[in-house]
């Protein structure tokens, strides 16, 4: 029996990280120990938490609010219930800092995801390198530990899906239904799907009946397959609790022109914002790179592009789907210049690029992004309470006054502090609003702008729902308002939140408790 020697070729191929592995292990790492506390910046987290913890306990999904009091209970659509469920759990075993872990997690999949995506297609690594960092960097403003996450995650595997088969001729379709329904129990932006089918359809029918002639037969085929895939993933779309329903809800919520144009994160993206700025510097290279490339794009593409442009200009909210359906065209772009233009840098760059993908080409395994795992885990601990609301920023301090000092009747609060209300003080305290904006409506935001702006008519808005106290930002126009006017004293106030409550009988105890409360200079802007 002869033996083979080991010289060590086949373990160093372990021991090399290929740049997949180092994209995720990179962002993996900052997103937890560098970004991590920035995953908590918005305070929808603590709610969607106690949402999944309802309905692990009681095993239904909610129809109607009972974070509220408002009666009779408002009609929701429980749109995310299953990303609340997972929520739920990791949160249930390893505290906030596990939900940041998991958050962290699959944001780092996500880009690499998008990384091995332009790769596969494109071609040069450098190239796909320098669009997935312009794509993570313009959608950094929207890290939050929400489960938006998980609608980005299946985007990016949906896209990938897609472009395989149009491309490669890959043909993975037959697992777009069960994404669908994963991604429509996961998130409202299941919707994103459908309009990403919805532009391959009608390209490759329109190239099957105008295309080049020798495309137009596969490019039908192509357009057929993909309606029938469309057709079964809309059918099992209806596999959910709401039912058709659901179908509905993304188009009622932008069909709100009052909400689009009120809450922050559906206004258009304000250009002079410095976290805005990736984006813009990522959509002028990419119109760039279009214009100067000698091949035009095809009809697909050009549809995905104008149609994503078009919602990232639109509102700010969707400036991370841009950043998704816009890199590998940028990347193919990018790519087809390098290759068609020739001189020094260009010369320089195929040739690194070469001997990057020759070192790539060794890797084998897992090693290094099991590694970072391993190590983060050890770093931050789970169980630990690494992570929490930021007492700088959320209502923490206040929050626990009130679980201290039961105070009773309606509250008159803003979303955030409602949110973590709901997270640290439900079911003793019932807010007036919270993050559910789109549950809320046009007309109740009219009422709270009403209250907020002190507007005429703001206390027949305060008699109507019974609220008597009332827990907002510090230093904002409502609480100096309030401080100066008879019949509402300050029992309350921190560089965060202010508490006022009326000058009547009901609160005379809490007012002889704290008589000289004033109001405390922010630490940061109102929220």
């Amino acid at each position: 029996m002869g033996y083979k020697r080991f010289d060590g070729t086949n373990m160093s191929r372990f021991l090399i990280p290929g740049f997949a592995d180092a994209v995720f292990a990179i962002f993996f790492y900052c997103s937890t120990c560098i970004f991590g506390q920035k995953l908590l910046g918005d305070g929808d987290t603590g709610y969607h938490i106690r949402v999944g913890e309802y309905i692990l306990k009681t095993l239904s999904i909610p129809h109607v609010d009972m974070f509220s009091f408002i009666s009779p209970p408002l009609p929701w659509t429980a749109h995310e219930w299953l990303s609340e469920v997972i929520m739920a759990l990791i949160h249930g075993r390893f505290g906030m800092t596990g939900v940041v872990l998991f958050y962290g997690g699959m944001i780092a999949t996500l880009y690499t995801l998008l990384f091995v995506m332009m790769r596969r297609l494109n071609g040069h690594i450098l190239v796909a390198l320098a669009v997935v960092m312009l794509a993570i960097t313009s959608s950094m403003l929207h890290w939050l530990a929400r489960p938006h996450i998980f609608s980005l995650l299946m985007m990016v595997i949906w896209y990938g899906i897609l472009d395989s088969y149009q491309y490669e001729g890959v043909d993975r379709l037959y697992q777009l239904p069960l994404l669908m329904l994963l991604w429509v129990n996961l998130h409202g932006g299941f919707i994103t799907g459908f309009i990403m089918l919805g532009i391959y359809v009608t390209g490759n029918l329109y190239l099957g009946r105008f295309g080049a002639q020798g495309e137009r037969g596969a490019a039908g085929t192509r357009g057929r397959r993909l309606l029938k895939i469309s057709l079964l993933s809309l059918l099992v779309s209806l596999v959910n609790p709401s039912g058709y329903k659901i179908l509905l809800f993304p188009f009622t919520l932008v069909s709100d022109r009052y909400m689009m144009d009120q809450v922050v994160e559906f206004i258009s993206p304000n250009f002079h914002e410095a976290s805005i700025i990736p984006f813009r510097l990522f959509l002028l290279l990419l119109l760039g790179l279009v214009a100067c490339s000698r091949r035009p794009l095809n009809i697909i593409q050009v549809g995905l592009l104008l149609f994503f442009t078009n919602m990232a200009l639109y509102s700010v909210r969707y400036i991370t789907l841009f950043a998704i359906a816009a890199a590998p065209i940028a990347a193919l772009t990018a790519d087809r210049l390098l290759n068609d233009t020739s001189g020094g840098i260009t010369t320089w760059l195929r040739r690194k690029d070469a001997a990057y993908a020759k070192i790539d080409e060794q890797a084998r395994g897992f090693l290094w992004p099991i590694l970072i795992v391993i190590l983060v885990l050890l770093s931050l601990r789970p169980n630990a309470a690494t992570f929490r609301f930021d007492e700088k920023l959320k209502a923490v301090a206040a929050v626990e006054f009130l679980k201290r000092e039961q105070i009773p009747g309606n509250m008159f609060d803003n979303d955030e502090f409602g949110d973590y209300t709901i997270y640290a003080a439900w079911p003793r305290y019932h807010v007036f609003v919270d993050g559910r904006l789109d549950m809320y409506g046009s007309e109740r935001l009219k009422e709270y702008n009403k209250v907020v702006n002190f507007e005429a008519g703001w206390e027949s808005v305060m008699k109507k729902y019974d609220m008597n106290w009332v827990f907002y930002t510090a230093n904002s126009p409502l609480c100096r308002y309030l401080h100066d006017r008879v019949g509402w004293r300050l029992i309350y106030a921190d560089k965060v939140a202010n508490i006022f409550v009326r000058d009547i009988p009901l609160y005379q105890p809490l007012i002889r408790k704290y008589p000289d409360v004033k109001p405390l200079p922010p630490d940061c802007l109102p929220q």
